[in-house]
């Protein structure tokens, strides 16, 4: 397989490699691409829970960013979880010097259970600045609602959502409606000023570790291989569906999905 284009990630470490960078760069190279990364945070956790997060000097964040990209140009670029005030107006900096112009945010704030995982100052800052800099943003609906400052309880409010966040100065949003109690899954873009509404089947499974993370890094990857933001939400979605679908079933807790569902290996006899 020829690879297809150049991914930067900038994101978080999961140690227990169903989510974070681990998670990116599975996805990435299983669809075909090269991936690079700069790492923001070391996390120790398992399917259970996090132990500890260990924050990475935004110094050597701003290195990771810019030394590599110097020399291998990323055709695109997704950006997980951005922990502190700081760490996004350092994200930032490098943004401006390395001029990608595909740019994917998965605005990483409120975990499963429901907490928020950065202080309301941080998400300031990220509405005001962060946001004009990306070409889409994919929130859950927990994080739709910090972005837009609604509730929201059905389609019509995901798509009312995605025009709030629009309005913050963001070109495209694609709000992932896993979290809503419907038969089927809603996922919502808004594009060019027009909705698109994905439907999938839903899939019950506690295996979901990972998704938001997979889900940006396959649009992502798609995105910086020249197909459109819309096919490439298509695909994405269509991706993690079968990533779901074949999951493993590891671990006690919420176990990974099957980055490599795309990929068939015959094992020998």
């Amino acid at each position: 397989m020829k690879i297809k284009s150049k991914v930067l990630v900038i994101a978080g470490s999961d140690s227990s490699g169903g989510a974070g960078i681990q998670a990116d760069i599975k996805t990435i190279t299983a669809l075909g691409s090269y991936a690079m990364t700069a790492i923001t945070a070391v996390t120790s956790q398992n399917t259970v829970g996090i132990n500890s997060i260990i924050p990475i000097p935004k110094n050597v964040i701003s290195k990771q960013i810019e030394f590599t990209s110097k020399d291998i140009k990323p055709d695109a670029i997704k950006i997980g979880m951005l922990h502190s005030e700081s760490v996004i107006k350092t994200v930032l900096k490098s943004l401006n010097k390395i001029k990608v112009k595909k740019v994917i945010l998965d605005p990483v704030m409120v975990a499963k259970g429901g907490q928020r995982l950065v202080d309301k100052k941080t998400i300031e800052i990220l509405k005001k600045n962060l946001l004009k800099k990306v070409t889409l943003i994919t929130p859950n609906i927990p994080e739709a609602e910090v972005l837009s400052g609604i509730t929201i309880k059905t389609i019509e409010d995901m798509i009312y959502a995605t025009k709030k966040i629009h309005v913050l100065g963001v070109k495209n949003v694609l709000i992932k409606g896993g979290h809503l109690e419907t038969k089927k899954i809603h996922d919502v873009l808004l594009s060019n000023n027009k909705i698109k509404i994905f439907n999938s089947k839903k899939i019950i499974t506690k295996n979901t570790h990972g998704t938001g993370c997979t889900l940006s890094s396959a649009i992502t990857t798609f995105y910086s291989c020249g197909k459109t933001l819309k096919k490439s939400c298509e695909l994405g979605i269509n991706y993690v569906n079968h990533a779901i679908m074949t999951g493993p079933n590891y671990g006690k807790g919420h176990g990974p999905i099957n980055h490599l569902n795309n990929i068939e290996i015959k094992k020998s006899k």
